[in-house]
């Protein structure tokens, strides 16, 4: 049990996920401080003297409010988080993916690697050496 427990740990996408995970909590507070504190302000200037900030009201209850503002900071945070990610993460790594792969070694898709497969069974079942490998046969 603990064997196999190692083994999904030591996995490359685990970990690779977990640091993105964290990663990706610390930056949105630091994005969600940013638009609390610079962009909430110069939005809430353009809903005039109301105290609720930049929307409207629906009745005459402050329940009621509708804050278009908070609206707006969602799409702004969303809009920076996503373009950073693209730039800093996306970006370098679909480049040095590029670059690292050699120039002549393509990446197989599925259905090239399925066709592949198709043509060894076409084939006999004969293992590279040209034997045919063992219990290999039809089986019924």
């Amino acid at each position: 049990m603990l064997k196999g427990f190692k083994a999904f740990i030591m996995r490359g996408n685990v970990v690779d996920l977990a640091v993105a995970v964290v990663m990706g909590t610390a930056f949105t507070a630091i994005v969600t401080a940013f638009s609390n504190n610079f962009i909430n302000p110069i939005i809430a200037a353009f809903g005039g003297s109301s105290d609720l900030g930049f929307g409207f009201q629906i009745t005459d209850s402050p329940e009621t409010f509708v804050n278009i503002g908070a609206i707006i900071t969602a799409a702004i945070n969303f809009a920076i988080i996503a373009a950073v990610l693209y730039f800093v993460i996306v970006l370098p790594m679909t480049t040095a993916k590029k670059r690292f792969v050699a120039a002549g070694e393509e990446e197989l898709t599925d259905t090239d690697v399925l066709i592949q497969i198709r043509d060894l069974l076409a084939n006999g079942s004969k293992a590279p050496g040209g034997e045919k490998n063992p219990g290999s046969g039809p089986t019924r």
